[in-house]
């Protein structure tokens, strides 16, 4: 069964941002321990080590890709408990990421962040994100964990028509 895909483009002065949300089960501590903390981490995206802190530069290992490699990730603004933005650093430029966190009544919201997105590129980047943050929704509530297979390429197509709509 293939989940519905959920993201959204907004336009901006050069280019387009990609942004998905997700309702958290979780008080706004809870949620930030879950994008913050590498043993959280681990289990719905993957390791990262290295100085928290804002300039720094961390290393992340992707959890869920065969023969992922440690990248460069660095840290460009934290604002605990609600916003971390990371810019990966690497030979294809890098991507400029936040997830940002609004706590509601009994649950969180957190909203993902793709800045300066690859119109021509979001038929595959789209579903890996979406595969991402189900994995995140998965590792906290303890349901099994989705399958990739799931994702991609049935989801393919919703984010070309996406970037397509948007050139």
């Amino acid at each position: 069964m293939s989940p519905n895909p959920t993201g959204k483009l907004a336009a901006r002065e050069k280019g387009h941002d990609l942004m998905l949300t997700r309702l958290l089960s979780a008080s706004l501590a809870e949620a930030w321990a879950e994008i913050t903390d590498p043993e959280r981490t681990a289990k719905w995206f993957g390791a990262w080590e290295g100085e928290a802190e804002v300039g720094a530069t961390i290393r992340v290992q992707l959890g869920f890709e065969e023969g992922s490699e440690w990248a460069e990730m660095r840290i460009l603004e934290c604002e605990r408990p609600r916003r971390v933005r990371l810019l990966s650093v690497g030979e294809d430029g890098g991507w400029d990421v936040a997830l940002e966190l609004e706590s509601e009544d009994v649950a969180t919201e957190l909203r993902f962040i793709m800045y300066g997105v690859e119109l021509e590129q979001l038929g595959e980047i789209g579903p890996g994100w979406e595969y991402y943050l189900d994995q995140l929704v998965a590792s906290m509530t303890g349901a099994a964990l989705p399958d990739f297979n799931d994702y991609y390429p049935s989801q393919r197509e919703y984010y070309a028509d996406l970037a397509t709509s948007a050139g």
